[in-house]
């Protein structure tokens, strides 16, 4: 059996919700760790007394389960394998191919004494029928490939290795934890990042949106690669596609902002991207139109363009971004003024304004990247984290922190 490498936030967050009265959800794009993950809490509960005939834990889209195609099948096929006495745990991972299978889990969630944890590739899993029907009877886990912190014991280093190597090879490769078998050998990682991506592409969206344009979808994923963290609306995107003309027959085909939006949240919902609205600082609400996009793993980007180091500042606003998700913050585009700030991050009891950038020494760039935050005259923290060892840590009041410190606080 493959070594099981712990993901100790995921687990504790399963751990803490064992035996309450929720189904447990996990959800996250392929490979980033949820099977892996569902094996680390099989483990745990064998580990602390629970027999092995009271854990049920079944990979549906193994072939082994072919038959079980719907909920009825799905339902009589665990049924009989629940014991008399004891609780059972109910493990199943990739639910979505078992066609209505929200009924059966309710159904086993009234008929047995079980406690049920389940993963899915896509957001489809919560969709409306699935929410109606068990509506705040779930809680939904969300998993992220890597960690930065997370990359360090995924992986072993030599001892001349310094963090800043380190965080180079995080920020080339990312964080599937898939690469880890590779070793940081470029072409093999490509490859198997390539594998990933088309299985997405292909069961998570086009096997799921009937009619889909594969092209366009192809050229809106690309377009989103080279313009992470740069605001866009659809009908922007939509206009500059097609006038790149490469669709149809030259220039002919125009791609409406509408057909833009839909694709997007089918990459949405198969958790490739993530979408950020903008939110008005002083006025305190969220603002309709432009947003920015977010990559789930910027190995993915690097696979689709080429490792381009010159884009730093916007592969480090990714990063920090998805750090902010992992660490449970709501996260918005912050606009003051005529000025933006990277990011408002907010939890019920906590809020934090964030600049991200490459670097903090030239004065133009300092006067820039202050302005915004300086502009907030609110007392909640605000920070500017960039690449910069520097031994100013405040500019009035506003903290500046070496951005992989911050990842690794």
């Amino acid at each position: 059996m493959v070594k099981l490498i712990n993901r100790p936030e995921y687990l504790n967050q399963l751990i803490q919700n064992r035996d309450v009265d929720l189904v447990k959800i996990v959800t996250g794009i392929r490979r980033c760790g949820k099977s892996s993950l569902l094996d680390l809490f099989h483990q745990y509960l064998s580990d602390n007394g629970v027999a092995d005939s009271n854990i049920i834990h079944m990979n549906l889209e193994s072939l082994r389960y072919r038959n079980l195609s719907d909920y009825l099948s799905f339902y009589d096929y665990v049924s009989e394998r629940i014991p008399k006495t004891g609780k059972t745990y109910l493990i199943f991972d990739e639910l979505q191919a078992v066609k209505h299978w929200e009924k059966a889990i309710e159904s086993f969630r009234l008929d047995f004494d079980v406690d049920i944890y389940i993963t899915g590739s896509n957001a489809y899993l919560l969709s409306t029928e699935f929410s109606t029907l068990l509506s705040g009877r779930y809680v939904e886990i969300r998993m992220l490939p890597l960690s930065f912190k997370e990359f360090l014991t995924f992986y072993e280093f030599g001892p001349a290795i310094t963090i800043e190597e380190k965080f180079q090879k995080y920020l080339q490769f990312g964080g599937m934890p898939i690469l880890r078998e590779y070793q940081f050998h470029e072409t093999r990682s490509s490859q198997a990042l390539e594998g990933i991506y088309s299985t997405v592409v292909l069961r998570d969206i086009l096997q799921r949106n009937t009619g889909t344009d594969q092209r366009i979808l192809q050229k809106i994923i690309l377009f989103l690669c080279s313009n992470i963290g740069s605001i866009t609306s659809p009908n922007s995107i939509g206009n500059v596609l097609s006038n790149e003309g490469e669709l149809g027959n030259g220039k002919g085909k125009n791609i409406a902002g509408k057909t833009v939006d839909k694709y997007i949240s089918m990459l949405q919902n198969a958790f490739i991207f993530y979408s950020v609205g903008r939110y008005d600082v002083k006025g305190k609400q969220l603002l309709r139109t432009l947003g920015k996009n977010y990559i789930v793993d910027m190995g993915f980007c690097n696979m689709l363009l080429g490792y381009r180091d010159t884009d730093r500042g916007h592969i480090l606003e990714n990063i920090i971004f998805l750090e902010l998700i992992r660490r449970d913050y709501r996260v918005y585009i912050g606009k003051v003024g005529e000025t933006e700030v990277d990011f408002v991050a907010e939890k019920p009891s906590d809020k934090l304004y964030i600049q991200v950038t490459e670097s903090m020494l030239s004065p133009e760039t300092r006067k820039r990247e202050l302005r915004p935050l300086q502009m907030i005259s609110d007392n909640y923290e605000k920070i500017i984290l960039s690449m910069d060892r520097s031994y100013i840590n405040s500019y009035d009041g506003i903290k500046s922190l070496y951005l992989i410190d911050w990842l690794l606080s």
